[in-house]
């Protein structure tokens, strides 16, 4: 009988995680991906890989969404038979081995929960836009008091907050993917695509150097899988992996092909986001204003998104012996409270390193903290590929969610990653010393709590 093994391992994290309420909608998971990948790197930071690569960065986001949607289908495949909140590390770890389960789900859980720090740092800066009096600290304050609170009500509360949250993000990228498709139709402005050097300015190799910071505004895809431990129903995964990527695919692709053809690429963002340019020149009203409100929105959201997935690893890795029983424990709205508690360690990490350590200490934290994020693309790639070498054509074709480039996708998929992270470590000492410190530690942490280890 097709999955027998596999429906086991799945019943043994389920009794793993028991507890956990079963509530959230296609369209809520969904959004929690969405809201978590749509940071202020896309509305503000899209000028970088412009600036790479000229127009020629609508190729780089091309080949970043491939690699997203070799990294959705195989998340989605592994899902479909294995809902949990552990997601990715637990797929490691029945796939690959303890090791690389471990390290995925530390390695996140701590990038993801720093990273939530930076996200209301962010926030605080966008405020002093209209309240510049008021010391950015308290913002920080109220900021985490409020995600903390929807965070620590029921997951059905929680979806239905990120939902609406991630839908303002949502609704103001497909408002600037049609004043700038006007604005070109129309005439209004001049078409970029082949102005100051042509398609290809900086040469054909430039787009391949851009790649990755295309890949990075995909990183979020993956918090889908950690928000099928407390989906309403094993059914409702596929069409969440879908409809996530679709989403995301459709909107950065969109939004990257508007802004080459507006903005010329060798004056983006000098003095403003390419977003407020586009807006500006649509004639909107307050477009300062209205962005500013926006990009507080994207960073709270993301905030929010991230510190739900970081909670949730964290309440896994408890419950699997990976961490103190204690942050396995929930509170009666079936959220793990502890765990919410200690995965907001980054926003006062976060606001320490910002306000009194050099500017250094900061970068090298953040390099760090994307070793981490990318790593889960690489084991749940590299898992994929075992999964499915295991499984015979009869149980393939019973999968509830099929990758149409199955195996092979993920190989190439593996492959693709691995190379725009060994290209950013090379290009920034800051990320290889930064990456190679935090393995380090988290090795050391691994030892140690392996031969210490008890599981329910």
């Amino acid at each position: 009988m097709p999955f027998v093994e596999s429906q086991q391992e799945a019943t043994q994290e389920q009794v793993h995680e028991e507890g956990l309420h079963h509530q959230l909608t296609v369209g809520q998971m969904t959004m929690v991906a969405v809201g978590g990948s749509i940071g202020t790197g896309l509305l503000l930071g899209s000028a970088a890989a412009l600036e790479i690569a000229g127009p020629s960065v609508i190729l780089s986001y091309v080949v970043a969404t491939f690699i997203a949607y070799t990294v959705a289908m195989a998340l989605g495949e592994l899902a479909s038979v294995h809902p949990a909140a552990g997601s990715f590390g637990v797929y490691g770890e029945l796939y690959l081995n303890q090791y690389l389960g471990f390290l995925c789900r530390a390695a996140y859980w701590a990038s993801i929960a720093f990273s939530i720090g930076a996200e209301l740092v962010a926030s605080a800066t966008y405020m002093t836009y209209w309240l510049p009096a008021l010391p950015g600290e308290i913002w920080v304050v109220v900021f985490s008091a409020l995600l903390l609170l929807v965070n620590l009500r029921s997951v059905g509360s929680f979806g239905r907050f990120e939902f609406w949250f991630s839908m303002i993000k949502f609704a103001t990228i497909v408002a600037f993917i049609l004043a700038g498709a006007a604005l070109l139709l129309s005439g209004r402005v001049a078409q970029q695509y082949t102005a100051h050097g042509g398609f290809l300015p900086k040469g054909p190799i430039a787009p391949l150097l851009a790649v990755f910071w295309a890949i990075y505004a995909f990183g979020g895809v993956e918090m889908l899988a950690v928000t099928t431990g407390e989906s309403r129903s094993a059914k409702d995964i596929p069409r969440a992996a879908r409809l996530t990527f679709f989403l995301l695919a459709g909107l950065y692709l969109g939004a990257i092909i508007i802004l080459v053809g507006v903005m010329p690429w060798n004056h983006a963002g000098v003095s403003e986001s390419p977003f407020v340019s586009v807006l500006r020149l649509a004639k909107v009203p307050a477009a300062a204003f209205f962005m500013n409100f926006v990009v507080l929105t994207a960073a709270l959201s993301g905030a929010n998104a991230k510190l739900y997935v970081a909670s949730r690893l964290l309440f896994s890795m408890g419950r699997t012996g990976w961490a103190p029983v204690s942050v396995g424990k929930l509170n009666a709205s079936g959220s793990p409270r502890l765990a919410l508690l200690v995965s907001s360690y980054g926003i006062v990490t976060a606001l320490i390193i910002e306000n009194w350590a050099p500017k250094q200490a900061f970068l090298y934290i953040m390099g760090a903290a994307f070793s981490g994020l990318i790593l889960s693309w690489v084991v749940s790639l590299a898992a994929h590929v075992s999964f499915r070498w295991r499984l015979t054509p009869e149980q393939v074709a019973a999968l509830p969610i099929r990758s149409p480039f199955g195996l092979w996708g993920s190989i190439l998929g593996f492959v693709l990653v691995s190379a725009a992270v060994l290209q950013t470590l090379l290009c920034s000492r800051i990320n290889e010393v930064g990456g190679l410190v935090f393995f380090v530690v988290l090795t050391v942490a691994y030892i140690f709590l392996k031969s210490n280890r008890r599981t329910m």
